[in-house]
């Protein structure tokens, strides 16, 4: 059942207020109060809260602008629409700039009233849930830039809690893009190492030599162009933590010194006849099978043990779907202050194409098609067609149980209802499958009321108990 959308009219011609709201309350699903004092409004908009308001512009005591600035005050996310008469559109596009979110001239067609009203609707519920899921990155979901609540994400949270404050070696693995380096810097911040940097090396960006020099020191001498001494990284690490990146392509020569400097808590720089002492924490992370690297010879199978004293698994975007909706506001508002253009939503549907796609790279592959897409953006609504999704090796992009390509016979209402349908089906039974069963739980999660989560549990015909 849709929800109920509370439209608010004010104008002081009583006849005005009662055509519109028999307008909207026999054509669409609106709840409709009217007020013929701009006064009386404001104490209606202060505690019924409606999606949109409608407003003439001259009125006894307080004009519509004046209304409308008062709006703007009070901070509530609601669509303001200005009806001004001839003679005051000069007014009108005076209410545009404070804020209002469209003007219709009188007389008007109650026509294009509907469908203005009904843009200001969705406008509303998009801002109202931009708000939300920015709110909630903020708070709940935002673990030291690590972003999500779906339950492979809690696990991860939960196990870098586990061991931030030990000693002991991490080793983090995972996809390209999953955000490994967000964990091992959690990890960190967590740590009683905190107060000094993390120390970062890529092991896979540096050759051989280079990276040997790097990590060890070397002093004076040691080789041709060494013209004074240089601290390796772990030396510079001392008392805090090093992140190895891409450890599984540290050549073998280099994997033994690493295993050394393990087992003994001490480096030797290049060139030196002594060793350093160290108290380092060591935090290392590939994307590489390292069993199969120690198969092949490629890897020490010694260092694998010394590295895996606890072993972090970040989870792929397609395993943490819900996710999507957090990750994709999150990046939307990085992008739209990096860019300076706040304000961009993202649209309904593209919600749902960026909920479909495969996401082979996981989520770097989503913060650049954010990024794309507010970076190219001229209309304040990033839509469905602005998104630039992977196609899977079928050529068709996933959406639910529905390829794209069985949409594309169907006429637009009928496939737009089918994809929606089908997301929002998925959407539920996820949720329900993480909370057990638990509705309020579910209900919570998903930023609904619980009588709208049972409405939809009746509607798509989905029993809650099947999820304890």
């Amino acid at each position: 059942m849709p929800k109920v959308s509370k439209l608010l009219v004010v104008d002081d011609e009583k006849d005005l207020c009662l055509m519109l709201k028999r307008l909207f309350e026999r054509k669409g699903n609106y709840t409709v109060i009217t007020s013929n004092s701009p006064f009386e409004a404001l104490r209606i908009i202060k505690e019924w809260r409606p999606d949109v308001v409608i407003t003439d512009v001259k009125m006894e005591g307080m004009s519509g602008i004046d209304l409308l600035k008062e709006i703007v005050k009070l901070k509530l996310v609601c669509s303001v629409i200005v009806i001004t008469g001839y003679g005051t559109v000069e007014m009108a596009v005076e209410a545009l700039k404070l804020g209002a979110y469209d003007f219709i001239e009188k007389p008007f067609d109650n026509t294009k009233v509907f469908h203005a009203v009904n843009r200001a609707v969705e406008r509303t519920r998009l801002l109202r849930e931009n708000e939300r899921l920015t709110q909630a990155v903020k708070t709940e979901y935002d673990f030291y830039g690590i972003i999500g609540s779906s339950q492979p994400i809690q696990e991860v949270k939960t196990l870098i809690r586990q061991v931030a404050d030990s000693d002991e070696t991490v080793l983090i693995r995972g996809e390209s893009g999953t955000g490994k380096e967000l964990a091992a810097r959690a990890i960190h911040a967590l740590s009683r190492r905190s107060k000094r940097q993390l120390i970062s090396v890529n092991c896979a960006a540096l050759p051989e030599n280079i990276l040997e020099s790097e990590l060890f020191g070397y002093e004076k001498g040691a080789f041709t162009g060494a013209v004074n001494d240089k601290k390796g990284l772990f030396i510079e690490a001392n008392r805090s933590s090093i992140l190895l990146d891409e450890i599984g392509e540290m050549p073998v020569s280099l994997q033994t010194k690493l295993l050394r400097v393990l087992q003994e808590k001490e480096v030797r720089p290049l060139g030196s006849t002594r060793n350093v002492s160290i108290d380092v924490r060591v935090i290392a992370s590939t994307n590489r099978d390292l069993e199969e690297a120690m198969a092949n010879g490629s890897f020490r199978e010694d260092l694998y043990y010394r590295l895996n004293v606890v072993t972090i698994y970040m989870p792929p975007l397609r395993n943490m779907k819900e996710d999507i909706p957090l990750l994709a506001h999150h990046f939307l508002k990085k992008f739209s202050i990096q860019f300076q253009k706040e304000g961009i939503t993202l649209s309904e549907d593209a919600l749902i194409c960026l909920s479909q796609n495969s996401w082979r790279g996981n989520i770097r592959e989503l913060e650049n098609t954010i990024k794309r897409a507010v970076l190219l953006n001229q209309t304040g609504k990033i839509e469905a067609q602005d998104i630039v999704c992977n196609q899977n090796s079928q050529g068709n992009r996933p959406c639910g149980n529905v390829l794209f390509d069985e949409l594309l016979s169907k006429s637009y209402s009928v496939a737009k209802k089918e994809l929606i349908t089908n997301f929002s089906i998925r959407y539920i039974e996820n949720v329900l499958s993480r909370t057990k069963g638990n509705v309020t739980e579910a209900a919570r999660i998903s930023g609904m009321e619980r009588q709208a989560l049972q409405r939809l549990l009746r509607q798509y015909g989905i029993k809650s108990s099947h999820f304890k």
